[in-house]
C-alpha cells in the first residue's frame, strides 16, 4: 500500500510532516526505544551521540548553575526533537536533556542525522523551523522566569506537562517542581495551595489533576499560549 505524501500516523509531528521519501531515508535508521523518569540523555558539554524525536514522552532542557544547579528553560515533546544544534554545527551540547517520564522516541545517532540533514531540504527545513519555535520558549521561559510570581511560572508548568499527559491526571511532585522552577520546595508548596484553592488544580502527593484549563491558561498570563502558538504556527 502507498503512504500518503505525508505521514500524520507517525507520533513524532516532525517526522511526520516529512514527504514520504525523505522519511523513509530517515526510517532505516530510526530506533524506537524507551526513555525513563529521571533518564539523562546527555549532559551539557557532552558531545551528542544521538538525536532523539519524542513520541509520548517530555524531556526537560535544564542549564547549569555553578556546576550542580539546574534550572528548566525548555521543554521538548512530540512536535520537535533532542539535539538541535547538531543542525548548526555544533557537536556538543550546551544543556541538560533529562526525560520527564517514561515514553517512547525515535533514536538516530548524530552521523545518520547529520547526513539525512544535508541530503534533505525538507528535514533542513522542519529543523530549522522548529529551531525557531524552541527560541522563542526559551525567550518566554526566560522572561516568564524573571518577571513572573511563582504561581504564574507553576501554572504554565503544569499546563506544558498536560499537553504530554495521557489525561488531565499526572504525577510531579513538589520537590520535582522546585527543581525545574528554580525554587524552593516552599515557594511550590504555596503556588500549587494557591492555584487549588482557586479550583484550578486538586494536587495530593504529587497527584495533579487540572480542573479549570481555561482558569490556569488565566493563571499563566500569556506565556503558556505564546509557546503553544508559536510552537503551532511552525506547521
Amino acid at each position: 500500500m502507498l503512504m500518503p505524501a505525508h505521514t500524520p500516523q507517525i507520533a513524532n509531528h516532525l517526522l511526520a510532516t516529512l514527504p514520504r521519501k525523505d522519511y523513509q531515508r530517515l526510517h532505516a535508521h530510526l530506533d524506537l526505544v524507551t526513555l525513563t523518569l529521571g533518564e539523562v540523555l546527555y549532559e551539557a558539554g557532552e558531545p551528542i551521540q544521538h538525536v532523539y524525536f519524542p513520541n509520548d514522552v517530555l524531556v526537560s532542557l535544564l542549564t547549569l548553575v555553578e556546576g550542580h544547579l539546574a534550572l528548566e528553560v525548555a521543554l521538548v515533546g512530540r512536535e520537535g526533537m533532542v539535539g538541535t544544534p547538531l543542525a548548526l554545527g555544533i557537536d556538543e551540547s550546551p544543556l541538560r536533556a533529562l526525560a520527564q517520564g517514561s515514553g517512547t522516541a525515535m533514536r538516530m545517532t548524530a552521523a545518520h542525522f547529520q547526513k539525512g540533514f544535508r541530503d534533505s531540504p525538507s528535514l533542513r527545513r522542519e529543523v530549522y523551523c522548529y529551531i525557531h519555535a524552541l527560541m522563542a520558549q526559551l525567550a518566554q521561559t526566560a522572561a516568564c522566569n524573571r518577571f513572573h510570581v511563582v504561581e504564574a511560572r507553576l501554572a504554565r508548568r503544569l499546563l506544558m506537562a498536560a499537553d504530554y499527559a495521557p489525561s488531565h491526571t499526572f504525577h510531579l511532585t513538589h520537590e520535582f517542581l522546585a527543581s525545574m522552577l528554580g525554587v524552593r520546595r516552599v515557594g511550590v508548596t504555596k503556588a500549587a495551595h494557591a492555584l487549588q484553592q482557586q479550583n484550578l488544580i486538586n494536587y495530593s502527593r504529587g497527584e495533579i489533576t487540572i480542573l479549570d484549563r481555561s482558569g490556569l491558561e488565566a493563571a499563566a498570563y500569556s506565556c503558556y499560549k505564546i509557546v503553544r502558538n508559536t510552537t503551532s504556527a511552525k506547521r
